[in-house]
């Protein structure tokens, strides 16, 4: 059996979603905002052994853990620490990518190919990303980040393929909602048409990826007017065929 464990390097984001409890407090949980102390953050890690299930390991709840001033020394301890996969035997990231610069990108990287653990650790780092043009990324973000970005995710699978690795893979987060439905056909041809050049085959999905492979995915809105959102949901999921009129989606929770 296995245990998901979330270890939030910070409650802070740097953007504002609007289908996030981030645009409408400072406080997500209640407290203070407020980043990761190092002894802390060694102190779970040690922690983790002390469990005798197997370990999912993600940095990440409703903060941006990139805004963490020691994100990359974190991330390197974890993994050094995790030789033979003593302490976690899957890592995963979410990310939004407005601050995954270079240095950061190569960060991640070596830590997903360490020679001491298993070459699937590190399975996928997630890009919340949910608009096409500048303009929708302003309305659904509150920021004008946008351009950055599609920079840095496109930037993080080149420098992946020059390297020569596989992992991780990326998952990229489109949430259909009214704002940016109109443009999921150009995001969507746009990323397939980046990773065709690269030679790197893009899966498509209509919820949370359920296979460890470069995917691209459209997810509901979750709202109180589920059944409007539901709605919007099927019509794009129909118009760019990732599934077909009347086909039944079964719809499931981040399980990877």
């Amino acid at each position: 059996m296995a245990l998901n464990v979330n270890l939030e390097l910070t409650d802070l984001c740097n953007i504002k979603c609007r289908m996030c409890g981030q645009a409408y407090t400072n406080k997500v949980h209640s407290n203070p905002e407020s980043f990761m102390k190092w002894d802390v953050w060694v102190a779970l890690l040690d922690g983790l052994r002390d469990y005798g299930e197997e370990i999912h390991l993600c940095p990440h709840w409703l903060g941006e853990p990139t805004l963490h001033p020691r994100f990359d020394e974190f991330v390197r301890y974890a993994f050094e620490r995790n030789a033979g996969n003593r302490l976690f035997r899957h890592f995963k990231l979410h990310t939004n990518g407005v601050l995954l610069d270079d240095r950061r990108i190569d960060t991640l990287l070596d830590c997903a190919n360490r020679p001491d653990a298993a070459p699937d650790t590190f399975r996928f780092l997630h890009f919340s990303v949910d608009a096409f043009t500048p303009a929708v990324y302003r309305q659904v973000k509150r920021f004008d980040h946008g351009a950055r970005v599609f920079r840095n995710l496109g930037r993080f699978v080149e420098r992946r393929v020059e390297r020569g690795l596989r992992y991780p893979y990326v998952t990229i987060a489109f949430i259909v909602m009214p704002e940016n439905a109109h443009e999921a056909g150009w995001f969507l041809e746009y990323w397939r048409s980046r990773f065709d050049r690269l030679g790197i085959e893009l899966a498509l999905s209509y919820d949370w990826p359920q296979e460890v492979v470069d995917t691209l995915y459209f997810r509901r809105l979750h709202q109180a007017d589920q059944a409007t959102a539901d709605r919007l949901h099927r019509e794009v999921l129909e118009r760019l065929r990732i599934l077909a009129p009347g086909e039944r989606g079964a719809f499931i929770s981040e399980s990877f």
